[in-house]
């Protein structure tokens, strides 16, 4: 039977989360927006879940509406993860592999990371555990002994 109805549309994204997805999407290469939709959904979940504080607050008000509802949605964990924990526990959840999801979170906190500003993000590392760094692009440094 045909009909005269069509499918509703998908409820359209916010201009500010289209170009977010669209530099996730280049960055991390994914051939459609769809999967870059996913990464950023997954990844940020994830760090909601680790971020506290005046850092996950000044983060959420960086970010665009729609990735921000999804970061702040999460109930901080009272065990941070440290970064590799971190992918490894994502990977978990969704049962893709640990490089596979430690591609999605590198593609996605780049993104994250333009968003902030480099004070912003030197903050969030500050706040987080150790292996963080890397995975925003940045060298892990440590104190010297």
């Amino acid at each position: 039977m045909i009909s005269d109805r069509q499918a509703l549309p998908q409820q359209p994204y916010g201009t500010a989360y289209e170009q977010m997805l669209e530099k996730v999407r280049y960055e991390g290469a994914y051939p459609t927006r769809e999967r870059a939709d996913q990464a950023v959904r997954l990844v940020l979940a994830g760090l909601g879940r680790q971020l506290t504080s005046d850092e996950r607050v000044d983060l959420a008000g960086c970010l665009p509406l729609e990735a921000a509802r999804v970061l702040t949605a999460q109930i901080p964990d009272t065990q941070p993860l440290t970064g590799w924990a971190f992918v490894k526990d994502l990977a978990a959840r969704t049962g893709a592999s640990l490089a596979t999801t430690r591609w999605d979170t590198g593609s996605v906190f780049s993104a994250v990371a333009a968003y902030a500003g480099p004070d912003l993000t030197t903050r969030i590392l500050h706040q987080l555990p150790t292996g963080y760094a890397l995975l925003f692009g940045r060298a892990e440094l440590t104190p010297a002994a």
